[in-house]
């Protein structure tokens, strides 16, 4: 039998969300990685396989945390209402203490090589299904006479997707909770209302 791991994989796995969530996957070196997680790179790869192992564990647990607002964004009656807690809801994710002040999955984006090009396309893909499901509702709330009929579905989820990672964007700047509410309520007031009778 091997011996048993000597530190505690949750508490470690926490620690490298945190390295990879400020500074991207392409960002994150081994030797940050090890140091924050209090380990030595065996015990690294013995537990995750590699960089691009652990990157995934933290991905997942980063999605599980990070994304509520989305889940309670989706809950609201409305897809205006929808649209309104989901600009709130990251203004808010992005500011508070505790969080670096990105989105990691933008920032991981925003910093993968052509070398690191399967993990490029893992997170295009995992944004993409949030892109899709913004314009599932706006078609569904198109049919049912909620929105203008003009209103492009596509066009549309794929302006707030726009809106919701320049706010990442800004915030990693150090734009203030208010400057980010104000982004918010300023994209709302370009929303396709009802058409007229």
């Amino acid at each position: 039998m091997g011996r048993p791991r000597e530190f505690d994989v949750d508490k470690a796995l926490d620690k490298a969300l945190n390295v990879f969530w400020r500074n991207g996957y392409e960002g994150a070196s081994i030797a940050d990685l090890t140091g924050a997680m209090g380990i030595n790179p065996p015990s690294l790869y013995a537990a995750f396989g590699n960089k691009e192992g652990l990157f995934r564990k933290a991905l997942d647990r980063y999605v599980q945390r990070g994304t509520e607002f989305w889940t309670e964004a989706h809950a609201q009656p409305t897809a205006r209402g929808m649209v309104e807690h989901l600009l709130h809801g990251k203004a808010d994710f992005l500011t508070t203490e505790s969080n670096p002040p990105t989105c990691m999955l933008d920032r991981s984006a925003m910093t993968c090589t052509e070398a690191d090009k399967a993990m490029q396309q893992e997170l295009a893909a995992l944004r993409s299904k949030f892109e899709i499901a913004l314009r599932e509702r706006f078609q569904a709330a198109r049919t049912a006479g909620e929105i203008s009929p003009d209103m492009q579905p596509d066009d549309y989820a794929r302006y707030i997707m726009t809106v919701l990672e320049g706010m990442s964007v800004r915030a990693a700047g150090g734009a203030t909770r208010e400057e980010l509410h104000n982004i918010a309520d300023m994209t709302l007031r370009t929303w396709p209302g009802k058409a007229s009778p």
